[in-house]
């Protein structure tokens, strides 16, 4: 798929269903889709998103998982074999997340909490320390674990894995993922390759 710039700019303000399986143990937050995810249907699914290749080096997942088209049937089912759903804290696609309101991120948090209380995952993982402050109010939040859980799921912040988020590295993302995973009862797939 190629799209041009009109072609995505007309996906601002629409919505991407979230992506929950039947056996959700890990909860992923994203902030809100971008105009790709938007336009494939596929959550993180911008070329150059570190979110799948993080998944696969944490070993949550056993290859690395190409969204940019849509997402594969194969590739949905190793998601859902993982016990791992995603979402998001904003449900309206936008270019940057900076296009998002602090109100927009305040109505997102409470509805992110609806959907924890209805999913019961193990873990909740919002990804961004910043959407999650202003999120929640939580001005002093740190990237980790949290000392309070969101409808029963322990709660951790986790780098955002866009590539504006510099400093972080696919390989220091997915330390990160582990930690949640594992706190999700994940499995390891790199024990087992």
């Amino acid at each position: 798929m190629r799209f041009t710039r009109d072609e995505l700019l007309a996906f601002t303000g629409t919505t991407v269903p979230d992506f929950i399986g039947p056996d959700c143990r890990l909860l992923i937050a994203g902030i809100n889709p971008g105009l790709w995810t938007a336009a494939t249907g596929a959550h993180f699914a911008r070329r150059g998103n570190r979110f799948y290749p993080a998944l696969h080096a944490a070993g949550i997942v056993d290859h690395v998982i190409d969204a940019s088209q849509g997402m594969r049937d194969d590739d949905a089912r190793a998601l859902f074999d993982a016990g791992l759903g995603i979402t998001n804290v904003v449900s309206r696609a936008t270019a940057k997340a900076s296009d998002l309101t602090r109100q927009e991120l305040v109505d997102g948090g409470r509805a992110l909490v609806r959907t924890a209380e209805r999913v019961r995952p193990r873990v909740l993982a919002i990804l961004g320390v910043t959407a999650y402050r202003d999120a929640f109010g939580e001005r002093k939040a740190t990237v980790g674990e949290q000392d309070t859980t969101i409808g029963g799921a322990r709660l951790w912040v986790l780098p955002n894995p866009s590539g504006l988020n510099a400093h972080e590295t696919v390989a220091s993302l997915a330390v990160a993922y582990r930690e949640a995973a594992d706190a999700a009862g994940v499995p390891d797939l790199r024990n087992s390759r």
